[in-house]
């Protein structure tokens, strides 16, 4: 099992609920911890019931809870102890803390009520998973596997002179040749990609493509010379694919309920944009738009993941 590290886990991992706990405390009177207490740091009860919510968070297998618990229990008497002297210190007074504590609450807090309205959705039946399945050939019953060689290029080095050897050039080895012989950096690969992991437009561009051609993918400040080695047919089932089917429809109808949600509290609330520019007012709108396109584009893509 890996060692936890104390400092990184409790200190920062651990903060939100170390600034909330801070925030009860400078109320005034203390909270009662619930629980069978398992350490006392001056007077402070670490319990079992803290313990057992960092072995959640920490994803902890049954197997190795036992030597967690210790290590775990360790990094909250840690904490504590700092707690204990930022509190004797007034950090908690800082106006810069207890702006972050309020955002960690209202985060909390937000996080909880969509968590709570979102929880009791149905799973998807059978039915809807098969009828996915059936509407997405490309992804399941009919996928291809592209395998593909490529030369990785920084954009700054794909000038005019390169793009004529390209035109000009019949495989990658030729290029790679007169980028050698002009001192021009490049990396080689070889890589195998899905039609579960292309977008459905490269789709069809790479299956109309004969093996062998010279093309060109630009991402940011790389761009990747591509030729198609082979096409394999490696179909998948709908007992395989099914899972990951059920779980791609449940994160979809979540997001879309999320968006639901939000768009009907927002219609009941009373919002006033306050000393904004007017152009301010439509930047909510325009997220959002964005929101939904990038939803959008992801859906389109289908089910990622499957091998």
């Amino acid at each position: 099992m890996k060692r936890i590290d104390v400092q990184q886990r409790i200190l920062t991992a651990g903060v939100i609920l170390l600034t909330v706990a801070g925030l009860a405390a400078c109320g005034g009177d203390k909270q009662k911890k619930v629980g069978q207490a398992l350490a006392s740091v001056n007077g402070e009860e670490i319990t079992a019931l803290q313990l057992n919510e960092e072995l959640q968070r920490a994803g902890v297998p049954a197997a190795q809870q036992e030597a967690a618990s210790k290590q775990l229990l360790e990094a909250l008497i840690d904490r504590q102890v700092v707690e204990n002297v930022a509190l004797k210190e007034k950090i908690d007074r800082d106006p810069k803390v207890m702006q972050a504590v309020e955002r960690a609450k209202a985060l909390i807090i937000s996080q909880a009520y969509m968590q709570k309205k979102l929880s009791g959705m149905a799973r998807p039946s059978k039915a809807e998973v098969e009828d996915y399945f059936n509407k997405h050939p490309e992804l399941f019953s009919n996928r291809k596997q592209f395998d593909m060689r490529q030369l990785l290029i920084a954009s700054k080095d794909m000038n005019d002179a390169l793009k004529q050897v390209i035109d000009k050039s019949k495989s990658l080895d030729e290029v790679a040749a007169w980028m050698e012989s002009n001192k021009i950096g490049f990396a080689r690969a070889q890589v195998s990609r899905t039609t579960t992991d292309l977008a459905p437009e490269l789709i069809a561009k790479l299956q109309a493509m004969p093996k062998g051609q010279l093309f060109i993918i630009n991402e940011g400040e790389r761009a990747m010379l591509m030729t198609i080695v082979d096409i394999k047919d490696v179909p998948v089932k709908l007992a395989a694919a099914a899972p990951q089917i059920e779980q791609y429809l449940v994160n979809t109808r979540t997001k879309d309920a999320a968006k639901q949600e939000m768009e009907r509290l927002r219609a009941a609330a009373k919002i006033e944009y306050l000393n904004q520019p007017a152009a301010a007012t439509t930047a909510s709108g325009a997220a959002s738009a964005a929101s939904a396109s990038a939803s959008a584009a992801a859906t389109a893509r289908g089910v990622a993941g499957l091998k």
